[in-house]
C-alpha cells in the first residue's frame, strides 16, 4: 500500500522557511516528495541556499520568493507566478512571523504596527490567496502557525499575544468558510521550541522553561513540522477548524 505520507505531484508554499520551524516544514514536506516553494525576507543568499539543499538533499523541485508577507502586492505576485507555472497549489504553512517583547507601558505605535501587519496581515495575504488556487481543485490544507501565548498569554507579550491569538480567530472562521470547497483550515500551536528565539536564554531561564513542560524537554523545530506533515497528508482529511497544541504537555 502506498504510503499516506507520499505527497510527490503536490505543491507547498511555507512562508518564513529560511530557518527555524519553517525550515523544518520545508524539509519534511520536500522529503515526502512535495514541491516545495520557500518565502524569505531579507537574506537572498540564504533563501538560494536553502532552495539548492532542498533540490540536493530530496531530489525534489523547489523555488524561492524574497518579500514581506505584510505587502500584499509583492504576496500576489508569488501567487500570480505559483499559478503559471503549477495551475495549482495543495498545502501552504502559514508560518512567517515576527516576536517583539514589551511591557504594556513600553509598546510603541511602531512595534504594534510592525508586529500586527506581518502576524496578522501577512497571514491573511496569503491565506486569500492560497484558498483562491487551492479552490480551483476544490482541495487544500492551509496551516497556521500560532503559538501556545495565542491560547494563553505570557508578561511582557501582549502585542505577540494578540496577533497568534488572532491566528487561530483566522483559523476558526476560514475553516467554516472553505470547507465547503474542501480547503482544510487548521492551526499549530508550538510551546517552547528550541529556535533563535530563545538560543540567547541564560541557562537558568532555560532550565526554567524545561521544568514547565511535563515531558521535561524544550520541543525541536521537528516536533511542530511532523504535526505540519500530518495536516498536510491525507491523514488529516477529515480535519479542519482544530488548534493542536504542540508543547510537550506544559497546559496540562
Amino acid at each position: 500500500m502506498e504510503s499516506s505520507f507520499n505527497l510527490k505531484g503536490k505543491i507547498a508554499i511555507v512562508t518564513g522557511a529560511t530557518r527555524g520551524i519553517g525550515w523544518s516544514c520545508a524539509k519534511v514536506l520536500a522529503k515526502n516528495g512535495m514541491t516545495v516553494i520557500i518565502n524569505g525576507v531579507s537574506d537572498n543568499n540564504m533563501l538560494n541556499q536553502r532552495v539548492d539543499e532542498l533540490k540536493e538533499l530530496y531530489g525534489v523541485e523547489s523555488e524561492g520568493y524574497l518579500f514581506d508577507v505584510s505587502d500584499s502586492n509583492a504576496v500576489k505576485d508569488c501567487y500570480n507566478n505559483i499559478f503559471k507555472k503549477y495551475k495549482r497549489l495543495d498545502v501552504l504553512v502559514n508560518n512567517a512571523g515576527i516576536m517583539i517583547d514589551a511591557l504594556i507601558p513600553m509598546i510603541s505605535n511602531e512595534m504594534l504596527d510592525k508586529i500586527l501587519d506581518v502576524n496578522i496581515k501577512g497571514a491573511i495575504y496569503n491565506l486569500q490567496y492560497a484558498s483562491r488556487l487551492m479552490g480551483r481543485n476544490k482541495s487544500g490544507s492551509i496551516i497556521n502557525i500560532s503559538s501556545i501565548i495565542g491560547r494563553f498569554g505570557n508578561e511582557g507579550q501582549t502585542v505577540y499575544s494578540a496577533s497568534k491569538a488572532a491566528l487561530i480567530g483566522i483559523t476558526m472562521s476560514a475553516a467554516k468558510e472553505l470547507a465547503p470547497q474542501n480547503i482544510r483550515v487548521n492551526a499549530v500551536a508550538p510551546g517552547i521550541i528550541q529556535t533563535d528565539l530563545i538560543k540567547n536564554y541564560a541557562a537558568d531561564k532555560t532550565m526554567k522553561l524545561r521544568d514547565s513542560i511535563k515531558m521535561k524537554r524544550i520541543g525541536t523545530p521537528e516536533d511542530i513540522s511532523n504535526t505540519v506533515l500530518f495536516l498536510s497528508s491525507s491523514l488529516s482529511e477529515y480535519v479542519t477548524g482544530q488548534v493542536i497544541g504542540v508543547d510537550g504537555g506544559m497546559l496540562i
